[in-house]
């Protein structure tokens, strides 16, 4: 999953970065993903990487945290192995020109995984920095779609602690240009919902000037 190097040689082309985070093998934030993404490959960009986190990826721990916080030229070699991950991910997040995230809400918010990859990219002096004027994020000039489905909980409503908590992030780390499919309350409003996430996506395929399929 993380052993694949970065592509270096993309030329003009605009790099995507796709994670999954769903545990289901059956799931409409994947689903629904794997349309937009069709589309903005027909639109020219180029696959730089794709995640699937419910694969696993390591939680943080206080071990971890003592040699994020400690200065690169005094890292042991443990230590700089122990965020090797870390860094490869951050990297990553930086070459992207597009951020694809799918995403279910899990108990209110997101799933566990793709809280543990916010963890592991949001660091200090890398993809933010906080200033005079407060917290200011590194990463400009990128796009983001987050994709996302839910059983009951309205995307955006005072229950939602995932869609919320999740744009909140990006903007941390500069990111602000985000579109949101939403698939949600599908136990509710069901096939409705499906179908309008379905024409947000060839809206968005439209907008980015990619006729999408029938």
């Amino acid at each position: 999953m993380y052993d694949s190097e970065l592509n270096t040689t993309a030329g003009a082309q605009p790099l995507l970065l796709r994670l999954d985070s769903s545990l289901s093998d059956n799931s409409t934030s994947r689903s629904l993903a794997d349309k937009l993404a069709d589309q903005l490959i027909v639109g020219g960009a180029k696959l730089l990487e794709q995640h699937d986190l419910s694969d696993g990826i390591p939680q943080l721990d206080r071990i971890w945290l003592q040699a994020a916080f400690t200065e690169s030229e005094q890292q042991t070699a443990e230590q700089r192995q122990l965020l090797a991950l870390s860094e490869k991910l951050v990297a990553e997040l930086k070459s992207a020109d597009i951020l694809l995230i799918s995403a279910p809400v899990y108990n209110f918010s997101i799933p566990s995984q793709l809280k543990a990859w916010l963890d592991h990219v949001a660091r200090a002096r890398m993809t933010f920095r906080y200033t005079e004027n407060g917290p200011e994020g590194l990463l400009k000039n990128k796009k983001a779609y987050v994709v996302m489905s839910s059983g009951g909980t309205e995307l955006g409503s005072e229950i939602d602690f995932a869609w919320r908590y999740l744009k909140h992030m990006l903007a941390f780390m500069g990111i602000e240009d985000v579109d949101l499919v939403a698939a949600d309350q599908l136990m509710v409003k069901g096939d409705s919902q499906l179908q309008a996430a379905r024409q947000h996506i060839a809206r968005l395929a439209e907008s980015a000037g990619v006729k999408a399929p029938a």
